[in-house]
């Protein structure tokens, strides 16, 4: 099974977004490009932020939604390694995979 990926891109004017691709480099080229999101070609895309490895297609959209739930102050520290929002529903396997806790 092919693994897919969460994404968040910073964007331009300091705004963030959140996305799932199974090949984000050619996922941020289309962003980049303007052929991406919508909202993405209103606020262009500098740079990827981060990316989270997913199990599967199913456990990547459940986090892209959970992602989007998170307030910007709970975004950032997403992405300075604290994990904790997301840990309750999530969790990383021994390969570094995200998947959802039993």
């Amino acid at each position: 099974m092919q693994p897919w990926f969460v994404y968040i891109l910073q964007c331009r004017d300091g705004s963030l977004y959140t996305g799932v691709a199974v090949d984000v480099a050619k996922r941020f080229a289309a962003h980049q490009a303007g052929k991406g999101a919508k909202y993405t070609r209103a606020h262009p895309p500098d740079s990827i932020a981060l990316i989270l490895p997913c199990a599967n297609r199913s456990v990547a959209q459940k986090i892209e939604y959970a992602i989007k739930q998170l307030s910007t102050a709970e975004k950032r520290a997403l992405l300075d390694g604290k994990n904790a929002a997301l840990m309750p529903r999530f969790t990383i396997d021994s390969m570094g995979m995200w998947m959802e806790a039993i």
